[in-house]
């Protein structure tokens, strides 16, 4: 059978108040045709399919219409619930759709999905996991102290105790699959994942995952990557870039052919449909920047704009440049001279009065105090060191 392992949807999340939703239509129009092209059997969802547990009616419909789309072709889904996720949301609809090839798993369950394809005649057992956190696990762990190797270690038996229990139906004969929404350890992060793990005690061993799977597809972490661990486990990455952490980072889908018994076959696709994110450090100025408008670099990216200046950005400034260019998404000035004034060696040698314009300076974004100020707060200064002075003399 072909099986597609995808993850990280985050249907309905914004950039700084950008819409991607448009990116996230692309995407699932890219998804239906990979499904006709590449005839796949069954698409693994793991987890995250919103990005909040009340997402926009608008992420709902193309969620539920782009499944009905991946029917049509005769694929199955199973979906799981990710940590963005509201559990019961996710599965609110399974008794309308649990017939029909759809299968949306909200919370923690003992019981593996058996998933029978047609087309070829096999049975897939899916040991799906949805997010576990210690809520949906209705479990606390209650343990002396707070080693972080203890809670830990505590987290991941549960969690192995779990993928051991869900792989129970596994057999010679059938495909033997594994599905979660989780942070196991050594994974590469990046900024748009919300975080499952506190100072790592949330974190899973990959010695939980051996549950004797023949592939293991993993979400949350939005870098396409694999894990060291027993099988092949991978997390599928997000299908678009959601942060600026996640720049230059290609962005995929996992496909497969597998069949009982023998290691799959994988492939990995990419995708075209998200906007690129992109950094910009334009260290010659504003004049910089315009000349890479006006050639056309990186046309239709989102932009974060590092500028070096040597003089502040009016609002003026501001305001013209994201005019002239909707991407950008930060605009972020650096003034070199206040960064050598912050250095130690460079602080011992200034006057006060010096120190007190570069403080202010960095403070306002490069405005200059008038004398008035600066005289001000040397006669505060001054009558402070006063003060101090004779509170030593009176002790």
């Amino acid at each position: 059978m072909r099986v597609l392992h995808t993850a990280d949807w985050h249907l309905g999340k914004t950039l700084e108040g950008r819409s991607r939703f448009e990116e996230q239509e692309k995407f699932m129009e890219e998804l239906v045709e990979i499904v006709r092209r590449e005839k796949v059997d069954l698409i693994l969802m793991a987890g995250d399919v919103y990005d909040t547990v009340n997402p926009p009616a608008a992420a709902e419909q193309l969620f539920y219409e782009s499944v009905a789309r991946i029917r049509a072709e005769g694929c199955q889904l199973a979906a799981i619930a990710g940590n963005h996720d509201h559990p019961e949301r996710v599965a609110s609809v399974r008794p309308l759709v649990k017939d029909s090839g759809i299968s949306l798993i909200g919370l923690p369950t003992e019981k593996a999905l058996a998933l029978d394809v047609a087309r070829t005649g096999e049975r897939a057992i899916v040991a799906a996991l949805p997010y576990p956190s210690e809520a949906r696990l209705n479990e606390l762990l209650t343990i002396d102290g707070t080693d972080e190797t203890l809670l830990r270690r505590a987290y991941s038996e549960r969690v192995g105790m779990l993928m051991r229990k869900l792989a129970a139906d596994f057999s010679p004969k059938t495909v033997n699959l594994a599905m979660s929404h989780i942070y196991v350890l050594g994974g590469l992060e990046s900024d748009s994942e919300r975080p499952i793990q506190v100072g790592g005690a949330y974190t899973v061993d990959p010695s939980a995952l051996a549950c004797g799977a023949q592939y293991t597809a993993l979400g949350h972490l939005h870098r396409p990557q694999s894990v060291k661990g027993e099988g092949i486990i991978r997390y599928s990455g997000s299908p678009i870039a959601y942060s600026f952490s996640e720049a230059g980072q290609a962005k995929s889908v996992m496909l497969m052919d597998i069949e009982p018994g023998k290691e799959p076959k994988i492939e990995e696709i990419y995708l075209s449909c998200g906007r690129q994110l992109v950094e910009w450090n334009a260290k010659e100025g504003l004049a910089q920047v315009y000349g890479w408008l006006e050639e056309g670099r990186d046309a239709g990216a989102f932009i974060d704009l590092k500028i070096t200046l040597t003089e502040a950005m009016s609002l003026g400034d501001i305001q013209s440049l994201r005019k002239t260019c909707e991407g950008l998404v930060h605009i972020r000035p650096v003034y070199p001279q206040l960064e050598q004034a912050d250095m130690p060696e460079e602080r011992v040698r200034l006057p006060m009065h010096e120190l007190f314009k570069t403080f202010y300076r960095k403070q306002t974004g490069g405005a200059e105090p008038d004398d008035a100020m600066v005289t001000l707060f040397m006669e505060l200064a001054s009558e402070d060191r006063d003060s101090a002075v004779e509170g030593s003399e009176s002790e």
